[in-house]
């Protein structure tokens, strides 16, 4: 019955196993397109107000 019941966390003390370079290579590129458009709505979102207030002001000409 104690084998049925493992505790996780206790594996986390073990050696960690290396990480072949081209998986490791796609999951960086993976994060950083994630990060890329996390940015990306950001600044839309932050500054949507400004943005729409900004496009539809007219200059007037002296």
């Amino acid at each position: 019955m104690a084998d049925e019941f493992r505790n996780p966390f206790k594996e986390l003390d073990k050696k960690l196993r290396d990480v072949p370079p081209e998986m490791r290579k796609k999951v960086m590129n993976d994060v950083a397109i994630a990060k890329f458009f996390m940015d990306l709505a950001i600044l839309v979102t932050s500054n949507y107000s400004s943005l729409l207030a900004g496009l539809f002001r007219t200059n007037r000409r002296k």
